[in-house]
């Protein structure tokens, strides 16, 4: 008798834990962003400027773009090709990744780019966001812009 509850609560257990895993999945799945955060559209002309940005984006220095007038060696090879990306993720996972890609995964060391609540960073960055709001809706239309 005691022995067929355990194994029931350990089945109810089990089962809970599967249930709440996927939910969780379904929920990344479906992009935890979509809405935009400024209210407007992006626009990919300024979204690819800050990109090439060191002061702003500054995405070459880690990933691969497609932006031809820059040297091969000017592009970093520290995180995923952003060749063809708009293909790849949607506009409310890219925005995610963007802005706090540490909802995605913990381990990631891609900076958030509208975070506030990060406290070792630099000075001028202490509770605020390395990009507005609009600006952030620009570098996600740039991306969705690369297919």
């Amino acid at each position: 008798m005691v022995r067929e509850h355990y194994r029931r609560n350990v089945w109810l257990k089990t089962r809970a834990v599967g249930v709440m895993l996927a939910l969780s999945i379904a929920e990344l799945s479906q992009g935890a962003m979509t809405q935009s955060l400024s209210g407007q559209p992006g626009d990919p002309a300024r979204g690819r400027a800050i990109a090439i940005d060191p002061g702003k984006g500054n995405c070459i220095i880690c990933h691969l773009m497609p932006i031809p007038e820059l040297a091969s060696d000017a592009f970093g090879n520290i995180g995923p090709s952003l060749l063809g990306v708009g293909s790849r993720q949607s506009v409310p996972d890219l925005r995610q990744r963007v802005a706090d890609p540490r909802a995605l995964s913990a381990d990631t060391i891609m900076p958030a780019y509208f975070a506030t609540h990060l406290y070792r960073v630099q000075t001028p960055y202490v509770g605020k966001s390395i990009l507005s709001a609009q600006e952030l809706e620009d570098v996600v239309a740039y991306l969705a812009s690369l297919k």
